[in-house]
């Protein structure tokens, strides 16, 4: 994209921000990479060398995956895993930006991520549907109730015991209905737990949805990829096929696109998220 393409396109996407009735925001892992959660390079090995070193694991998601020979190994993981990405997030402070180009906007934030950067941020807990969980949240691995566990304190308790990869087996979560072994609150089989909470957010957006439909609105999507495209892309653009009053707007710093049905009712950017909203914040 040239230059004044570029500067159009901000234009345009300024102007859409500042006159939409219903602003409606997607938010995809590429976000949060935007804000300096990366999974690998430097801020892993940096964090993770013994792990490294014992399991010859190459980067945090893959590691989420690992078949660790114990829990109590797991749990060390996962434990400082959860600390870095959840509880003492170094970031670069683009939520707060993103937060202060809408906190007097009539926004709502659907996203798939689970660091809570948006509630960090200081966007409104009752506009935030995190429909994937979120990383604070213990849950029984079996779901035998529907109850989801502040996991906070045991993370930093977990996190100051660890020693040789390992945290005590007095150490290790379990349920405290069943018994059995606790499990991050992600969304990875069928037990994920979707509690009272979940679905009070699910009804808010479901609502704001309704309120928006042939209304002047903009469904801004950020860093959203092709792993889960149903949640948030797809439904985005058919909104946006069936509104001729919507307007969609991609930023995605590897793959902006839309189809050509709606092309006249978009615009996609593949540059760096803060880029741009450093831009429009200039501007």
């Amino acid at each position: 994209m040239k230059q004044n393409e570029f500067c159009h396109s901000i234009d345009v996407l300024k102007d859409k921000i500042e006159h939409s009735d219903y602003i409606v925001i997607g938010a995809g892992s590429g976000l949060s990479t935007a804000a300096g959660l990366t999974y690998d390079g430097k801020r892993f090995t940096d964090n993770f060398h013994p792990f490294i070193d014992k399991y010859g694991i190459t980067d945090m998601y893959s590691a989420g995956f690992y078949p660790y020979p114990s829990a109590e190994e797991k749990w060390a993981y996962w434990a400082k895993h959860v600390l870095m990405n959840r509880y003492e997030i170094a970031e670069n402070g683009l939520h707060k930006k993103l937060y202060e180009l809408f906190k007097d906007k009539n926004y709502f934030v659907l996203t798939t991520n689970v660091d809570g950067l948006f509630e960090k941020a200081g966007f409104d807990t009752n506009r935030i549907f995190a429909t994937q969980g979120d990383y604070k949240y213990f849950q029984c691995k079996k779901a035998c109730h529907n109850k989801l566990y502040n996991n906070e304190s045991q993370v930093r308790t977990m996190v100051s015991h660890t020693e040789n990869c390992k945290i005590p087996s007095s150490l290790i979560p379990k349920c405290p209905v069943c018994g059995g072994e606790m499990e991050m609150n992600l969304r990875c089989d069928n037990y994920f737990v979707q509690d009272k909470y979940w679905y009070d957010c699910a009804e808010r957006y479901k609502k704001f949805i309704h309120k928006a439909q042939q209304s002047n609105v903009l469904f801004l999507e950020l860093g959203v990829g092709l792993n889960t495209p149903g949640i948030i892309k797809y439904p985005f653009w058919q909104m946006t096929y069936e509104n001729r009053n919507a307007f969609y707007a991609c930023i995605n710093l590897e793959n902006a696109i839309c189809p050509a049905e709606i092309k006249e009712q978009s615009i996609c950017l593949n540059f760096d998220i803060g880029q741009v909203i450093d831009t429009l914040i200039e501007q």
